[in-house]
């Protein structure tokens, strides 16, 4: 099982904002390239998203589902990526001084990549998913250190100079 961890400069509750907002998805995930619908129910559990992933024209259209949703502290999900199968993804968040520890493990459960070396495959999950963090700490970090929204000021009319 591929595991990564980051450090991130904001509360747990920023990181599960972005977490929640299933439009966000292809903007942290590495791999999607567009969402194409967002299930109303989502992030409940079996709700979906549907994404594509790759480029185009060689797009693929497929789905992640929510197995468990338990703000602030943990986000289980089913990532589909046919033809090279799905995968099991748990990303647990823990306060952390200033900020948030973040984990990220991935273990491919059916499809081609289950059944590569599970070597080759945690190198190559462990280097994805690094970016993944990185722009996940990117867009949870802008909210506001503290899940604020860093617009706020702006549209009350304050000014700042």
């Amino acid at each position: 099982m591929a595991q990564n961890v980051r450090r991130f400069r904001c509360n747990p509750d920023a990181v599960f904002r972005i977490l929640g907002d299933g439009w966000l998805y292809p903007g942290w995930v590495v791999g999607a390239s567009r969402m194409r619908a967002v299930d109303d129910a989502w992030p409940g559990p079996d709700a979906r998203l549907h994404h594509s992933v790759g480029v185009w024209p060689a797009l693929i259209d497929d789905s992640t589902s929510c197995v468990t949703w338990d703000p602030p502290r943990r986000m289980e999900l089913r990532a589909r990526s046919w033809p090279i199968g799905e995968a099991h993804v748990r990303i647990d968040v823990k306060p952390h001084a200033d900020g948030s520890l973040v984990r990220i493990r991935e273990n491919p459960v059916s499809g081609p990549a289950k059944y590569l070396p599970s070597m080759l495959v945690d190198v190559l999950l462990r280097r994805r998913n690094a970016e993944t963090l990185h722009r996940l700490a990117y867009l949870a970090e802008g909210i506001g250190p503290n899940g604020s929204d860093p617009t706020a000021h702006r549209e009350s009319g304050a000014v700042s100079s």
